[in-house]
């Protein structure tokens, strides 16, 4: 029983870590391989090749957080076989002492085994008091000497599971470090094919320029709507939250007990009590929100402002994230909430999802199944997002905490 139980509680400290490390990786690289088959714009004009260049911008990203996640599970193993190491020096060098002691108790043993075989130490008794004390002592000795024994293969079968753990460990750190060089050969090939792409549009500044243009005063309207309507939001949640204090002045009042004058900030009572609690919630959410598209996917427009590496002066500004997905997705909310807007811009639907003090913003939709004051919960679906003549399915996602605008990559699970 004992050995049985040293070698489950060696493979319960190893194994489970490995394939958790395991199980992670590959989801990760199933989204990967699921993103590679994502439409490519086929058209060779500026735009195409700007959906293009994004596209494998931000496939090239992923690789790049793949390959740092295998780098960090190599290091992991590289920890868990250094520990078992040490634990195997500790068992062996308690193995040595335990066979030490055996061989002590052998040698006396056999010094006196004439005299046990022949039974004379027990009958060479003064009485009946001393042969029954004989007669326990070598029991005891016998049940020693055997306890000795059954340690020593106790031991032995340890060292043994922890000698295969150690080797299944070493199996999958070379079988990670061959799986990290096949996702480095693969990086240098979309890096290739990207300074292609670059190279191909370095010609085109001038198209690229007014491309770019186009889409900024497009960004630029869509946004100046957002702007509004979160706004009225703004003043709608802080109009129910006067009415809430309102109504427990009033109740006070009523009960007899004394009204205190509010001594909190005025940014407290921008949300009642039912928005404050799920901004609570939300915010411990933090990182675990949901992707709000379904299917695979691919970020190929991130939050800010940032230079695109390769191309002159060309700056980009971005209130939220792009995720291309694939065509027929849709879109789905992030957390529970309620549908505050449903706009229409340029022949697409937007909409606009409150989740207490934060709402997120979902834009680029062909088609909508929700409607303002719809009651949500994470992960319902919206409505599908359009898909270009070039076959590409994107989704404009913004976050915001009342007017300030957040990084959604911040928020979200990856």
């Amino acid at each position: 029983m004992l050995c049985t139980l040293s070698v489950q509680c060696v493979c319960a400290q190893s194994t489970p870590k490995i394939r958790q490390l395991e199980k992670e990786r590959n989801e990760l690289h199933q989204r990967i391989s699921e993103s590679e088959t994502l439409l490519r714009s086929t058209g060779k004009d500026v735009k195409s090749q700007l959906d293009n260049l994004a596209l494998i911008t931000g496939q090239i990203d992923e690789r790049r957080r793949y390959l740092s996640s295998i780098q960090k599970d190599v290091n992991a193993i590289q920890q868990e076989i250094n520990r078992l190491e040490n634990e195997l020096k500790v068992l062996d060098t308690d193995l040595q002492l335990k066979r030490e002691r055996y061989e002590k108790s052998l040698k006396y043993l056999h010094r006196n085994s004439t005299i046990q075989e022949k039974l004379m130490f027990i009958f060479s008794a003064d009485n009946l008091s001393q042969m029954y004390r004989r007669l326990r002592y070598v029991r005891q000795y016998a049940d020693f000497q055997r306890l000795k024994g059954e340690e020593i293969k106790s031991k032995l079968s340890e060292i043994e599971a922890k000698k295969k753990v150690t080797e299944e460990s070493y199996e999958a750190k070379v079988a990670l470090l061959k799986h990290q060089e096949s996702e480095k050969k693969k990086l240098e090939l979309q890096e290739a094919e990207r300074k292609k792409m670059l190279s191909s549009m370095q010609n085109k500044q001038r198209q690229l320029k007014k491309e770019l243009e186009k889409q900024r005063k497009a960004a630029n309207k869509l946004n100046a709507e957002i702007d509004r309507l979160i706004a009225i939001e703004i003043e709608a949640a802080r109009k129910r939250a006067e009415e809430e204090r309102r109504r427990k002045e009033q109740a006070k009042k009523q009960s007899g007990s004394e009204v205190k004058k509010p001594t909190e900030k005025m940014e407290e009572y921008s949300i009642d009590d039912s928005d404050r609690k799920l901004s609570g919630t939300f915010e411990r959410n933090k990182g675990r929100l949901p992707i709000p598209v379904t299917g695979p996917y691919v970020i190929v427009g991130r939050y800010g402002q940032y230079q695109v590496e390769g191309l002159r002066n060309v700056r980009l500004d971005n209130k939220g994230i792009d995720i291309k997905a694939k065509p027929g997705a849709m879109a789905r909310t992030i957390y529970d909430g309620e549908v505050t807007a449903v706009f229409q811009y340029n022949g697409l639907a937007n909409v606009l999802v409150r989740h207490g003090s934060y709402i997120s913003v979902y834009c680029n939709l062909e088609s909508v199944i929700v409607k303002q004051g719809s009651q949500l919960k994470a992960r319902d679906v919206l409505g599908q997002i359009k898909t270009d003549a070039d076959g590409n399915t994107v989704l404009h996602f913004q976050l915001r905490k009342e007017k300030e605008k957040l990084n959604p990559e911040l928020w979200i699970t990856r």
